[in-house]
């Protein structure tokens, strides 16, 4: 698919800009013999001047400034000129103060530009920056190929990231990777299970999932923070510390997805800790809630991994950077402590969380919604707007843990929990909580 193609499959209000022209010397910058030649054919067979396109549009009718990448030009590749407009088009997104959107396909620097081409990444990284400063988001979709300079800049360094199903994807092109290595590693697929695209996405579906993206990025910004959701079950509060344990425990107790379900009129995955890492237990994204945009981090009852961690503190860090709520849903016995867990930075990744939710300026919203198992629960918690379910408990350890490390015998393990104040009423009268949250009343008739 060219360049305009892909433009087109997304919207019919597309109005191209050009950035000012440049002399340009004789066979390039480096005098390369034939590479007139070869940019001569390459605009004969494509209709195109250089290997980007960029301008304004509208997806789903809403504005954006939109790149495409022409791979029919030298392979999409980046020298001098492609610079002169990729620059361009982030400057424009600042100008007008809208989102920038990149159709990627290309193969990395050109090499009859040598040195100048590949610092046209620095470039690139210099106006993304100035966009992530300004409080603008930034999505890359990522065609076939996204190699080389390009996925390390326009692509790996967008806000959100979704790729087109068997894209190839990777550092290294295939003409420059390892013979024998694994060909998924380098794929759409394989780079959503390492956790460094958020969404594979069909093309029919593209334009929608773009719409929804740009809904939730562009919607008034609210000044307040998100509302608590309501709870899903009607449970009593529990007389017992131990009873806390065993209702947050209940399997038929209500799971973060149900909550993220009924509190958002729609959501989108934010998928990964872009180190190589992914934890199906964390779950992370924005969406809207009546109208207004909310990021979400939540757990989902199972022990939290490094990567969940790492992963919430980049999309709390993001949704401080575009100035939108964040709601954090705890559910977790605790931090994974098994030794793969901390040879991932178990610690580290915990500490990076704390950091995130503490130097936030966007006000954060917490509902505790079963377990709060230690420091693993505590550090997805707002300091100051934390609320609790009745069936949902808070500890600084698991009671059975607490009385292991108290030197006491299982048939102690019930009066612990009592000793530790668990309870939902407990945390709201310790000052830990703010509430505890009842259901949604039920409508009345007619």
């Amino acid at each position: 698919m060219s360049a305009r193609e892909a433009v087109a499959a997304l919207t019919g209000s597309f109005t191209e800009h050009r950035p000012p022209g440049h002399p340009v010397r004789t066979d390039g910058p480096l005098g390369w013999s034939g590479y007139d030649d070869s940019r001569a054919r390459a605009a004969a067979r494509t209709g195109e001047e250089e290997s980007v396109l960029y301008g304004v549009a509208t997806v789903e009718g809403l504005p954006c400034v939109l790149v495409s990448f022409e791979f029919g030009f030298l392979g999409g590749s980046l020298g001098g000129r492609t610079g002169d407009r990729l620059e361009a088009a982030y400057a424009l997104a600042g100008e007008r103060r809208l989102p920038l959107v990149s159709l990627v396909a290309t193969g990395g620097s050109r090499m009859q530009e040598g040195m100048i081409a590949l610092i046209q990444l620095q470039r690139v990284a210099r106006a993304s920056a100035g966009l992530r400063a300004a409080g603008l988001p930034q999505i890359a979709v990522l065609r076939d190929p996204t190699t080389g300079g390009g996925w390390a800049t326009v692509g790996a360094g967008a806000d959100v990231v979704l790729a087109l199903p068997g894209a190839q994807i990777g550092f290294a092109g295939s003409r420059v990777r390892p013979a024998d290595a694994d060909p998924y590693a380098y794929s759409a697929e394989g780079q959503l299970a390492a956790g460094h695209v958020d969404a594979v996405v069909p093309p029919g579906e593209l334009a929608g999932t773009l719409g929804r993206w740009l809904t939730v990025l562009t919607a008034a910004r609210p000044a307040a923070a998100a509302p608590v959701p309501a709870a899903l079950s009607d449970t009593a509060l529990p007389e017992t510390g131990w009873d806390a344990v065993r209702q947050a425990r209940a399997a038929e107790r209500p799971r973060a997805g149900a909550y993220l379900d009924a509190y958002f009129d729609f959501r989108l995955p934010l998928n990964g800790d872009r180190c190589g890492g992914t934890d199906p237990g964390m779950l992370c994204g924005a969406g809207l809630h009546g109208g207004q945009p909310v990021v979400y981090v939540a757990q989902c009852g199972t022990a939290t991994r490094p990567a969940g961690y790492r992963t919430a503190a980049r999309v709390i860090r993001l949704a401080d950077r575009l100035g939108l709520p964040v709601l954090t849903l705890i559910d977790t016995p605790g931090a994974a402590n098994d030794a793969e867990a901390e040879r991932a930075g178990a610690g580290a990744a915990i500490a990076d969380t704390f950091a995130a939710i503490a130097a936030a300026r966007v006000p954060v919203t917490t509902l505790v919604i079963g377990e709060g198992g230690s420091g693993g629960a505590l550090a997805l918690a707002s300091p100051d707007r934390t609320h609790v379910t009745a069936d949902s408990y808070f500890s600084v350890i698991a009671p059975e843990l607490a009385a292991a490390i108290l030197k006491r015998g299982p048939e102690d393990v019930r009066a612990t929990a009592d000793q530790l104040r668990i309870r939902p009423q407990d945390l709201v009268e310790l000052g830990v909580a703010r509430s505890v949250v009842g259901p949604a009343p039920l409508p009345g008739p007619p």
